[in-house]
């Protein structure tokens, strides 16, 4: 069985189940996910928890210890597995399939990933022996067109009735922060005991909570959303990242996208190209896109512009680079965009 993070409470209240995998990306919906299990794991009598962290000095015998140790006076208890940054090596993968067999109804097993499963680590043995009788959780953050949806329904927790424009506020402020996004509706509680939210209350409550990474930005050029790319351009901008960084991680990704071009231009099946160079499903609408919409010389144009880019970064410290990450954004979003003047001095006028 699979549930969205949103569904658990209500899932919770009709049955709970002996296993969940509580897996993605985002941290708040994890965190919130696993005190909603602890929580309800109390309420029904597994009053002790057992805690361990699947990595190389985890001794299994104490987590089988966990399982075999019951007696009819024990307590019923929650033994939560976290699955490493690195992920689940092969011999952890295994232990994983006899713990399966170990169970008992005076077991609840929570195991949680900070990361979201790919379609080949869902047919693996260890995740069909676990899922076979439990629960996927997915806590993955929500796309940037499901978040207006989300914070309608945070607020309705709290009680709080946005209008429209303070929900679209309120989605594009916390956009990739949705920790900053639940505190910020607790604020919100307090400020305005009456509920209601317009715009001029959100604007004059917050501050902004935008926090991006670079891989954002380049999914927004990849999808050709200009006016999105360049709001996390200049967010990137004002938090101080690197811009060395912004333009080593869009190189990598321009040297992918004129090979797969090749091929693409070669009449080869892009479902193929995809499979090749290992393009994650949610990932493929963008790339197809960009491949659409950009041709071979074009992307060879901005990898020489990123390349003297780099060398006057290297060379000339006292150079601006955004303004040139900029246009290359543009440029790329819309190839027929092209600003003449590489040295365009009104950053903020560009990217605003």
């Amino acid at each position: 069985m699979r549930i969205f993070a949103d569904k658990l409470a209500e899932h919770l209240e009709r049955k709970q189940y002996p296993i969940y995998l509580v897996m993605g990306n985002e941290p708040l919906l994890l965190q919130e996910s696993r005190d909603l299990i602890n929580k309800h794991a109390k309420s029904v009598g597994f009053f002790e928890k057992q805690r361990f962290v699947l990595d190389k000095q985890l001794d299994w015998n104490d987590v089988f210890d966990c399982c075999q140790a019951l007696s009819l006076f024990s307590n019923q208890q929650v033994i939560e597995l976290e699955i490493p940054e690195a992920g689940l090596s092969a011999a952890a993968a295994k232990e994983l399939i006899t713990l399966s067999g170990m169970l008992n109804p005076d077991i609840l097993l929570v195991v949680v990933s900070n990361k979201a499963l790919s379609r080949a680590q869902e047919n693996t043995k260890w995740f069909k022996a676990l899922h076979t009788n439990g629960v996927l959780v997915s806590c993955n953050s929500p796309e940037l067109r499901q978040l207006p949806q989300f914070v309608q329904l945070r607020c309705r927790k709290l009680k709080l009735v946005p209008d429209a424009e303070a929900i679209q506020m309120l989605a594009q402020w916390h956009e990739g922060n949705l920790l900053a996004l639940a505190q910020s509706l607790e604020k919100l509680a307090l400020i305005y005991p009456d509920g209601k939210l317009t715009l001029p209350r959100v604007e004059a409550a917050l501050s902004r909570h935008n926090h991006f990474t670079p891989f954002q930005w380049t999914d927004a050029l990849l999808a050709g959303q200009a006016k999105r790319a360049q709001r996390i351009l200049r967010q990137l901008h004002a938090e101080g990242q690197e811009a060395i960084i912004l333009l080593r991680t869009l190189q990598k990704e321009l040297f992918l996208l004129l090979e797969m071009k090749q091929s693409f231009d070669q009449k080869v099946h892009m479902g193929k190209i995809f499979d090749q160079y290992r393009i994650w499903q949610n990932k493929r609408p963008m790339y197809t896109a960009c491949l659409q919409r950009l041709n071979a010389h074009h992307i060879q144009r901005q990898i020489h512009s990123l390349t003297q880019l780099e060398l006057s970064v290297k060379t000339t410290f006292d150079q601006d680079p955004w303004p040139q990450l900029s246009q290359i954004s543009i440029e790329i979003c819309q190839p027929s965009a092209r600003i003449p003047n590489n040295n365009h001095p009104h950053f903020n006028t560009l990217i605003g």
